[in-house]
């Protein structure tokens, strides 16, 4: 369920018992923007993984674009241990407590809502959910007469899908052959950050994208209010699980490399509360709620004031018509 991250992040950082982990595996470097392929970079923000090992990380901005990304970071198969936590609840269904039922209740909501959404902009009822976790979305869709399929790499959240809901998952994307194309929508939200082949990704989803389809995409906001606030400490770096930094500019430049056009932008509101609200436990804040419900009412009124943008934003695209 890649709409709810933050706040399982959120919930998570609660529940586990962060300590350090094992050194890093293997490290590699970006040696060109993935958007603009210019090769001259600077300095954005030093971070740290404040969810789980407490690591240094780097973020760096291209000269040319401005993208933002992670470099260097963990390789594909390193990055396993980053994700390496048993409180991990978007995976791990059968979690009790109070925390783990305010999550399922928060899910039920916003399955709702995410349903509305594509239900509004797609003109078809077919739909690749990619990083669909336990299934709930798209088990929603299927009950709704959706066309359904989802990619999922936890092999226990797959599962958990296949046994309560007999959902058609495959665990990867890029080189699977189970996928069927012609997708009147694919949703990531709350992924493509995640996701180390960029535009091998944007690349095989235009193929399986139909002529008339949308895409959608969920993504924290670099350029938010909350995020300057905050710097090394936002939450949303969510370093070095999240391996770019996405501003609503950007991610228009890199649409517009797949001939894909943005036809509406849709703000998250709430992120910016359990945003802050997390940023402020990163800093050890005393007060820390109170300090972060207010970060979040003056982000959300400056993205109306300015051209900040909300905390996380929604996009829908699609193919340009020519």
């Amino acid at each position: 369920m890649g709409f709810l991250r933050p706040i399982y992040r959120f919930c998570s950082f609660i529940l586990e018992d962060n300590v350090p982990r094992e050194t890093i595996l293997k490290m590699e470097n970006l040696e060109s923007c993935p958007i603009c392929q210019k090769s001259s970079f600077t300095k954005y923000l030093e971070g740290v993984d404040y969810f789980l090992t407490r690591e240094p990380f780097l973020i760096q901005q291209c000269l040319n674009c401005e993208f933002r990304f992670t470099n260097p970071r963990p390789d594909s198969e390193s990055m396993q241990k980053y994700y390496d936590s048993k409180n991990y609840i978007s995976h791990e269904p059968d979690l009790i407590g109070f925390i783990p039922f305010l999550y399922k209740v928060a899910r039920q909501f916003m399955v709702r809502e995410k349903y509305g959404i594509i239900n509004r902009y797609s003109s078809g009822k077919s739909i690749l959910d990619i990083g669909c976790g336990t299934g709930e979305f798209l088990n929603f869709c299927r009950e709704k007469g959706w066309k359904c399929f989802g990619i999922e790499p936890s092999e226990k959240a797959r599962g958990y899908a296949f046994r309560k809901y007999n959902l058609a998952m495959d665990s990867e994307f890029l080189y699977s052959e189970k996928i069927p194309g012609n997708h009147d929508c694919i949703t990531l939200w709350h992924v493509l950050e995640h996701i180390h082949d960029l535009n091998p990704t944007f690349e095989k989803i235009k193929k399986l994208l139909s002529k008339d389809g949308i895409l959608v995409l969920a993504l924290p906001n670099s350029n938010s209010y909350d995020a300057g606030i905050y710097q090394q400490f936002w939450a949303a770096y969510d370093l070095p699980r999240h391996l770019y930094h996405f501003t609503e500019t950007t991610i228009k430049l890199l649409a517009t490399n797949y001939n894909l056009t943005c036809i509406k932008t849709i703000p998250l509101k709430i992120d910016a509360f359990y945003i802050s609200i997390l940023s402020e436990k990163y800093k050890n804040s005393s007060f820390g709620l109170l300090k972060g419900l207010k970060a979040g009412i003056k982000s959300n009124r400056k993205a109306k004031q300015s051209g900040y943008g909300y905390s996380s934003m929604i996009y829908i695209l699609k193919n340009k018509i020519f």
